[in-house]
C-alpha cells in the first residue's frame, strides 16, 4: 500500500505505523506531563487529516512540523515552573525599570506600564489588542508564504524561530520574572499558584464584549515568564527574513506591526521596558547564531539540502 507520490514521504505501512506511534506516544506523555486536553485532539487530527489527505498537505504539515515540536515543548513547560528552580523576580525587575525608564507623573515617579494605565483609553485599547493579536498568525502566515515561495528560506525562518524560543526559554528559568501586572494585582509577594491574566488587553474584550486575550492567556505555560518578551521576539525575525527576502512595501507592514507590538506589551502591562528590549537582543542573538552555523557548518548545510528536498 503506497501513495503515488515518488518525492518525499509515501503512505506506506511502515509510516501509518511511525505516525500512530507518535500520536499516540503524544497523547500518552501529554496525560501524564499537563492532563489531557482538548487541544491535543485538535493538534494531532489536523495532523494526520493533512498527513494522510494527499501529497501536497503531507509535505505541507511535515513541514510545519517545526511549529509544532515548538509548540508542544512550550506546553510542557507547565509541568516545570521555572520558579521550582530558581527566585522569581518582582521588585527588582520594577525597581530596575522604575530606576531606568521612570516617568515623572504628578510628583510620583511611574514605570512606564503605570504611567500608561492612567493614560489608557478605548481607541488605544482596541488599536494595541489588533497589534497583539497579530504575534503568531502574522509569523505563522509568513512561514506559509515563505513554504509555498522558498521551501530553503522557509526552513531558515521556521529554525530561527524556534532557537530564538529556546534561548528564550532558557532565560525563563535561569531568571524567572514577574510581569508588570503581577504586582498590579498581587503587590510583592510571590504567589506560585497564581493564573494568567489578560492585564491590560482585558479591555479590549469588554469593548468588543469577545473572550478572546481570556482564552488566550488561560492556556499561558507560565506566569512568571516575562523576560524575555518573546512577544517582540517574533516580529523581529519576521522582519529580518521580510528584508532577507527582499518584500519591499510589506516590510513596511512587518515594521508597524513590530512596533505595534512592543508598544502594546508595555501599554497592556504584560511587560516592562526591559523585557521588551531582552527580547528584541533574544532575537538578534539567535538569528546571528543561526547564521553562523549555518554559513560555518556543512552538516547543517547537508541538513538543510535535505529537508529542502524532503518536503519539496
Amino acid at each position: 500500500m503506497a501513495d503515488a507520490d515518488n518525492n518525499g514521504v509515501q503512505i506506506n505501512t511502515k509510516n501509518i505505523i511511525i505516525v500512530s506511534v507518535i500520536s499516540l506516544a503524544y497523547l500518552v506523555l501529554s496525560y501524564f506531563l499537563v492532563g489531557f486536553k482538548s487541544d491535543q485532539l485538535v493538534l494531532l487530527g489536523i495532523f494526520n487529516v493533512l498527513f494522510y489527505a494527499s501529497a501536497p498537505t503531507r509535505k505541507f504539515i511535515l513541514g510545519f512540523s517545526i511549529f509544532i515540536i515548538y509548540w508542544i515543548i512550550f506546553d510542557y513547560m507547565k509541568a516545570f515552573p521555572n520558579y521550582y528552580y530558581h527566585k522569581v523576580a518582582i521588585g527588582e525587575l520594577y525597581h530596575a525599570e522604575k530606576n531606568i525608564f521612570g516617568i515623572s507623573y504628578h510628583g510620583k515617579l511611574l514605570t512606564p506600564n503605570e504611567y500608561l494605565l492612567l493614560k489608557a483609553n478605548s481607541f488605544v485599547d482596541v488599536i494595541a489588542g489588533i497589534f497583539y493579536l497579530c504575534w503568531i498568525p502574522v509569523p505563522l502566515a509568513f512561514a506559509a508564504y515563505l513554504f509555498f515561495r522558498n521551501r530553503t528560506q522557509f526552513l531558515h525562518f521556521a529554525l530561527t524561530f524556534v532557537l530564538v524560543n529556546m534561548l528564550g526559554f532558557i532565560v525563563y528559568y535561569m531568571y524567572p520574572a514577574a510581569p508588570p501586572w503581577y504586582i498590579q494585582s498581587h503587590g510583592f509577594n510571590f504567589q506560585p499558584l497564581t493564573q494568567g491574566s489578560t492585564a491590560g488587553l482585558a479591555r479590549f474584550d469588554r469593548f468588543f464584549n469577545v473572550g478572546i486575550f481570556k482564552s488566550i492567556y488561560a492556556k499561558g505555560s507560565n506566569v512568571f515568564a516575562a523576560m524575555p518578551s518573546l512577544h517582540s521576539s517574533y516580529p523581529v525575525i519576521v522582519l529580518y527574513y521580510g528584508i532577507k527576502n527582499r518584500l519591499g512595501i510589506i516590510n513596511i507592514f512587518f515594521a508597524i506591526v513590530m512596533v505595534g507590538i512592543w508598544f502594546t506589551a508595555v501599554y497592556a502591562s504584560h511587560h516592562y521596558v526591559l523585557d521588551v528590549l531582552a527580547g528584541i537582543l533574544c532575537a538578534g542573538i539567535g538569528i546571528t547564531l543561526y547564521n553562523f552555523v549555518s554559513h560555518r557548518s556543512s552538516s547543517f548545510k547537508r541538513f538543510i539540502s535535505n529537508y529542502s528536498k524532503f518536503i519539496q
